[in-house]
């Protein structure tokens, strides 16, 4: 279904431009040909030219006259202003996207998708979600206020996943939003935030855009160096650790289970919570992922944040932050002030995906893909690009490329975007200099055929690139 979703959303867009430019030759007024004649004029079935005359009406290029077919709407000329005055008014900007909005763009490019972390059309469950919705919508409560905190069952599910009451749980929409409550209620801006490096760039740019100063802690094949962190913490006094312990983003790494104790131990030295992005908890590979960190704390020093979004679809905005003790009231009231609740049809949504047997399916699917994917994507790396280093990751989505030294990450991501590959810079996931360039790319968003030739496209841009010296400056 998803690929014939992607055809069907081609189309539209193809009529609403012919559309568009038969609109605009001809007079404010004019009337339009009929559906039916515009089917026979462009080819298309009669929910093609449907969708593409609603979007001209919410547009306003069009207008609609019930009885009496659709028109040419009053064309309005932009109003071109000076607004330099706004950057006195606005003075210095707080927000910082840390890369996220390249990583966001990169989603929408043509060609091989080695940088984005959503998966494609054939890894999506569109068709469970689509049928999970429709029931949803039915549901009696389905377009009531939610419970603040979340609807009951939702919270019981995401409280089984991680292994916590229902009361301790609140649901978000999806991950990010979860960060940036968090980020926001604990700490003050100007406060350090350690992170476990290399990192995910939306949880830095809520760091910052909080005001709060992201200090890193560098990580092993084991996780994050426990003795780097007691350094760290010492150093800075920071009363918070952003860390994905299980498959993580970029690099596949999981937290050594001999290092999970010491960790905590370390962190209830210092007085500091740890935030737990469990992103990946069902992005694993056929085997079964460690628990998530929360089990092994009892004083309520972790914050686990999960969600639905990465294993299901990019628009399935359901998370849920799990916590326990005073906390989560900071919490709960942070998430009200923020957006009040989240919508419920889409709660309901969830719940009917995730208590279905569509839920397993989808983890099977996705598991097999993920597993298929990364074999070819690690064995044709090791033969296109043998300068080139990478740890195998154990779970997750992506891999951790590690360049010719002198190479600089962005003129080789610049490059293979102009072969028609997409891969994300190293630079967005690490914080302060680094004297070693790299590239984070995922297996989501491309299918397993065509791996092998985007490696070996990316390979003539590393190529071309060699000997470019990379610019730290962006870190900070």
């Amino acid at each position: 279904m998803g690929n014939g979703s992607s055809r069907d959303a081609g189309s539209v867009d193809k009529v609403t431009d012919e559309l568009r430019s038969l609109a605009d030759t001809r007079a404010v007024g004019a009337r339009l040909p009929s559906t039916r004649d515009l089917q026979q004029r462009l080819g298309v079935g009669p929910v093609t030219v449907q969708r593409a005359l609603a979007r001209l009406v919410t547009e306003g290029v069009l207008v609609t006259r019930p009885g009496a077919g659709t028109f040419v709407s009053a064309r309005r000329s932009a109003r071109v202003g000076d607004t330099d005055w706004q950057q006195v008014a606005l003075g210095a900007s707080p927000v910082s996207t840390s890369g996220v909005d390249v990583l966001l763009a990169g989603a929408h490019s043509t060609g091989f998708q080695l940088g984005v972390g959503y998966f494609d059309a054939t890894l999506r469950a569109d068709s469970r979600l689509a049928a999970a919705a429709s029931r949803a919508v039915r549901r009696p409560d389905a377009w009531s206020a939610p419970p603040a905190a979340g609807v009951p069952e939702l919270r019981s599910w995401f409280g089984r996943q991680v292994g916590a009451d229902p009361d301790q749980v609140l649901i978000t929409p999806a991950a990010q939003g979860a960060l940036s409550a968090v980020f926001r209620a604990l700490l003050p801006a100007g406060s350090p935030v350690l992170f476990a490096v290399p990192t995910y760039p939306g949880a830095l740019a809520v760091a910052r855009s909080a005001g709060h100063v992201p200090v890193p802690v560098p990580t092993d094949a084991d996780g994050i160096r426990p003795e780097l962190l007691e350094r760290a913490l010492a150093a800075t006094s920071a009363r918070l650790l952003f860390l994905q312990p299980t498959f993580a983003n970029p690099d596949g790494g999981v937290l050594a289970h001999a290092r999970r104790r010491e960790v905590l131990d370390i962190c209830e030295r210092a007085g500091a919570f740890i935030l737990e992005d469990d992103f990946a908890r069902w992005l694993g590979h056929g085997q079964v992922p460690p628990p998530p960190l929360w089990r092994d704390d009892d004083q309520g020093r972790v914050i686990t944040v999960c969600s639905l979004t990465k294993i299901l679809a990019p628009s399935l905005r359901i998370g849920a932050i799990v916590a326990r003790g005073p906390v989560m009231t900071r919490l709960a009231s942070m998430r009200q002030v923020d957006d009040s609740f989240v919508p419920m049809p889409l709660q309901h949504t969830a719940v009917e995906m995730v208590a279905g047997p569509g839920w397993s399916a989808q983890l099977r699917a996705a598991s097999a893909a993920l597993r298929t994917r990364m074999a070819t994507l690690t064995a044709a790396l090791a033969t296109e690009l043998p300068e080139c280093s990478f740890a195998n990751p154990r779970g997750g989505i992506s891999v951790w490329l590690w360049l010719p030294r002198g190479t600089d990450d962005l003129a080789v991501a610049t490059r293979a975007g102009r072969l028609g590959v997409t891969v994300a810079p190293g630079r967005y996931f690490v914080i302060g200099e680094q004297d070693v360039s790299y590239l984070r790319l995922c297996v989501a968003g491309i299918r397993e055929p065509d791996i092998p030739t985007a490696v070996a496209l990316l390979a003539e841009a590393v190529r071309a690139s060699a000997g470019t010296t990379a610019d730290r400056s962006f870190a900070g």
